[in-house]
């Protein structure tokens, strides 16, 4: 049901349209390009939900008048519409807001339902323009007062309208993305905690890296913890498998050996703890998790190290580096049902010493053909040759080398977690 004051009613379909009383408005070359270039290079789609023959006849006319290439699209129904809205994805909406199916906001409401992505103008009549504010109100982009339309005010509102459109488009995506990145910063601060030290006699360096593309988060874990009797407890875990399910469980095995570790639990007993809490919460049978963890005690001229299927761990002294891989026991969750050992070693370090835990991803990468890697006595390498830099450039270069050398060869695809500590006095 078309408007009462449409233009397009005083032409009816079966009647020749009368000399313009103007030359039609010659669009400019650079405003047709900007048009028509705006989505892809292709010529908009612009769909006309409109029933009154002469006021469809009109919009076809303004088209024809302004020289842009429009793919223009008709629906006589409001129901016609939304289905051309669902199968045909315009990129503009001019909606008549009297259909026979539909009036008022409530035909606008439901054009907004069906396509968040296209653009809407409402058409009304010369005594309607507050129900076009209305429209634009509840969410059109513009509207047209159909009594008062030229060729090149039309094309514009049309362009205007689209840009609009993408404007708040590209504003929620930004919207979303600031609060997914929100999200994944408090989900980092589970998986890459603050160390929990009591004093000054430890220094911390800690570097991660996930594997997964775009991600925050991977199954590496690692904490630190200082307890009151003064003693430094270290781990850096490795959770098999790379996805959203290994990152929670790796964020869970941090968490409980934070805990179990604040709540006294020691050696045998925290790793069985750590493998039941593994078995809890696990996805499937398949998923094990590796881990070293290390403790130094006030006065200690040694660290005590327990090793669960996890590769070795760099030694700093004043004599240089050196790599320690002791005896260990199996990755947690591989026996779950065995009463499984791991032993515990006591590796000297120096009163002023170092040391550098980390996961295989920082030495499985592939450094040249077949399956040639750097492994743990390539990294040594390294290491010696820059056994004089301090913690943190200690650290970046020696992740810094591996990236490279593993660069051609698909780079480093697994997830990194290196901690390094250092003591900065006699305990």
């Amino acid at each position: 049901m078309g408007s009462a004051l449409g233009l397009g009613s005083q032409y009816p379909a079966d009647h020749a349209r009368p000399p313009a009383a103007h030359p039609p408005r010659q669009t400019s070359s650079v405003e047709r390009d900007h048009f028509e270039t705006l989505l892809s290079g292709l010529p908009p789609h612009v769909l006309l939900i409109e029933d009154d023959e002469g006021d469809a006849l009109l919009v076809e006319e303004l088209v024809e008048d302004s020289g842009v290439d429009v793919r223009l699209g008709r629906a006589r129904s409001l129901a016609h519409g939304l289905y051309q809205l669902e199968t045909e994805r315009p990129q503009c909406v001019l909606l008549d807001l009297h259909l026979p199916d539909a009036q008022g906001l409530d035909a606008l409401n439901k054009v907004l339902a069906k396509s968040a992505e296209a653009a809407v103008v409402v058409l009304t009549g010369l005594s309607e323009e507050q129900a076009g504010l209305a429209a634009v109100a509840a969410g059109a982009q513009d509207y047209l007062v159909k009594g008062r339309l030229e060729a090149d005010v039309f094309m514009r509102a049309i362009r205007y309208a689209v840009q609009r459109k993408q404007t708040e488009l590209a504003a929620a995506a930004l919207q979303t993305g600031r609060l997914r990145a929100e999200e994944n910063a408090r989900l980092e601060r589970g998986l890459l905690p603050t160390p929990l030290l009591l004093d000054d006699t430890v220094t911390v360096c800690a570097r991660y890296r996930p594997g997964r593309a775009q991600a925050l988060l991977g199954g590496d874990f690692y904490d630190v913890v200082q307890t009151s009797d003064g003693a430094t407890h270290a781990v850096v875990g490795d959770v098999s498998g790379h996805g959203p399910d290994e990152a929670a469980l790796g964020v869970c095995l941090r968490v409980a050996w934070r805990a179990f570790v604040m709540a006294g639990a020691r050696g045998q007993e925290l790793l069985d703890l750590l493998e039941k809490i593994l078995v809890a919460e696990r996805s499937g049978p398949e998923i094990f998790a590796t881990l070293i963890a290390v403790t130094r005690r006030p006065g200690d001229p040694h660290i005590s190290v327990r090793r669960a299927g996890h590769p070795g761990f760099l030694v700093r002294s004043s004599a240089g580096v050196r790599l320690e891989a002791v005896a260990g026991g199996p990755a947690l969750g591989i026996m779950p049902d065995w009463d499984s050992d791991w032993p515990v070693t006591e590796i000297p370090v120096e009163p002023s010493g170092a040391v550098m835990l980390f996961t295989d991803g920082l030495i499985e990468g592939r450094t040249g053909p077949g399956s040639q890697r750097l492994d743990e006595h390539g990294l040594l390498d390294i290491a010696r040759r820059h056994t004089d830099l301090p913690a943190d450039a200690f650290v970046d270069t020696l992740i810094h080398t591996a990236q490279s050398l593993a660069a051609d060869w698909g780079g480093l695809a697994d997830d990194v977690a290196v901690l390094h500590l250092e003591w900065n006095s006699s305990p």
